[in-house]
């Protein structure tokens, strides 16, 4: 299991660097449902992430993830595909980039925010975090690299639930600072929004330069073993 959780760090890592989730957190967080719209979020946010997880896991089973020690062969071909998409989503944010002080337009379902109840928050939380494209090849990732790992299913489902916790860190830490700062946590985060927003796209292209090239290497020394 070991082995399965150091796969995952970097994949957990970068699902939890994830600006526009964190952005919309921290909009949540100055309205007047704030105290439970905040943690519905990430309880939605847990979900979108447990069901990516249950389902690859659920394929990469019976599909025998491992062969004889080593990633089957569609593991590899699954980590080229998934690192190559990474590369092309780097380019296109990095070419989206805002430049100098122009401000990068939010999306629009960010303006309904205000009017959320618990429930869409849990809903927010849920797609944003299984049906992002950027998180759901993060989690496609880190459940086959733990399937091709050939431990027991409950080990499997421990070090996907280390992944999905530590994914979560991003979106969480706001909601932390909300409940411990109480009225003080508002300039601060809303430095950390404004910072977020005008960095998302050299996030997004950093890591998913990094993530792909490293799903692209490990694919490429899987079909040389």
């Amino acid at each position: 299991m070991g082995a399965a959780i150091g796969q995952i760090l970097p994949l957990a890592v970068g699902v939890a660097l994830s600006p526009i989730p964190i952005i919309a957190v921290i909009l949540m967080l100055v309205t007047p449902r704030a105290s439970t719209n905040g943690p519905a979020f990430i309880v939605g946010w847990l979900l979108g992430l447990a069901a990516v997880g249950i389902i690859v896991l659920a394929v990469a089973g019976p599909a025998d993830a491992s062969e004889g020690g080593q990633p089957a062969t569609w593991v590899n071909v699954l980590k080229l595909v998934l690192g190559g998409l990474m590369l092309l989503i780097a380019a296109k944010q990095w070419r989206g980039r805002p430049h100098g002080d122009e401000e990068p337009p939010a999306p629009k379902w960010m303006g309904a925010i205000e009017g959320f109840t618990p429930p869409k928050a849990l809903g927010a939380g849920a797609v944003l975090a299984g049906a992002n494209p950027k998180n759901l090849l993060l989690a496609i990732a880190a459940a086959a690299a733990i399937s091709q790992t050939g431990i027991p299913g409950g080990e499997q489902a421990v070090a996907y639930g280390v992944f999905a916790l530590i994914g979560t860190v991003g979106v969480a830490a706001p909601v932390v600072i909300f409940f411990a700062l109480g009225d003080r946590s508002g300039p601060l985060l809303e430095r950390l929004k404004g910072w977020m927003a005008h960095n998302n796209g050299v996030i997004m292209a950093v890591l998913m330069l990094v993530i792909g090239t490293k799903l692209i290497g490990d694919a490429i020394a899987g079909f040389s073993a």
